[in-house]
């Protein structure tokens, strides 16, 4: 699909890989509907940011969680904006917890990274299905991750979500076609403030470097990186029910 005019809702958009995503959409001629939680500053940022690259957007706040929430925020995109083509599920969140702190996955950790990485994304990929068959076809991206394949990362939960979401990208293809392409980008370690606030400064500069020495390509993801990956998916046509890793070579 070329996005060129097309109608975009990148959730979580405000800041990360979403705001550059946003970015990356505006540069090729979308309009960009942001969604955010609670960021709403950020989320007025990235707004700006897409203006000042000459697009049009428009902030759309709701939490993925609440599926009322969703379905009105998808209702209002169509509205304002004309339609739907493109969704990208980008909204989620993380708790930082040891793999073998089995006892540490408390509920009050474990519920809420399932209700936005998994149901969310669940919940936006349902409410956007009937506008974009509406506006003549679409393309969804899930935001996975390499956790979800190779079982590690920020947490036991975490990992197992993002593999829900790799699985619902399989079954969603399956349910959308030929109507809707649905296909995943599973990124590795990217850089960003997750990792401070969840680990400290320290461990999260040792992290970043420990990525770089076993990292193939010599470097560790960005968020312009994953956002690259997310418009490659979008215009490739003739693909879906995919994972796509993007780690620079690090988990081969």
């Amino acid at each position: 699909m070329d996005a060129k005019g097309k109608v975009a809702l990148v959730t979580g958009g405000s800041m990360g890989v979403g705001r550059a995503t946003c970015l990356a959409l505006a540069r090729a001629e979308a309009v960009v509907a942001i969604n955010y939680r609670q960021s709403q500053a950020d989320a007025e940022a990235t707004l700006a940011a897409v203006e000042d690259l000459g697009g049009r957007g428009l902030l759309v706040q709701a939490d993925v969680v609440d599926d009322a929430a969703v379905r009105a925020m998808v209702a209002r995109v169509e509205r304002e904006l004309g339609g739907l083509h493109i969704l990208v599920n980008n909204a989620a969140i993380t708790r930082h917890v040891p793999l073998a702190d089995l006892e540490g996955l408390t509920d009050d950790r474990w519920l809420p990274i399932f209700d936005t990485n998994v149901r969310g994304t669940f919940f936006c990929a349902r409410a956007a299905a009937p506008v974009m068959r509406r506006a003549g076809g679409g393309v969804m991206v899930n935001l996975g991750s390499v956790a979800g394949i190779s079982g590690g990362g920020s947490s036991l939960a975490y990992s197992a979500s993002k593999a829900a979401v790799h699985t619902m990208t399989l079954s969603l293809a399956r349910a959308l076609a030929p109507d809707i392409r649905v296909n995943c980008v599973a990124p590795g370690f990217i850089d960003t403030d997750w990792h401070a606030r969840g680990l400290g400064e320290e461990r999260a500069v040792q992290l970043k470097a420990q990525t770089v020495a076993r990292t193939p390509l010599g470097r560790y993801c960005t968020p312009d990186d994953v956002a690259q990956a997310i418009l490659s998916v979008i215009a490739t046509d003739f693909m879906t029910g995919q994972i796509i890793v993007v780690d620079g070579g690090a988990s081969m």
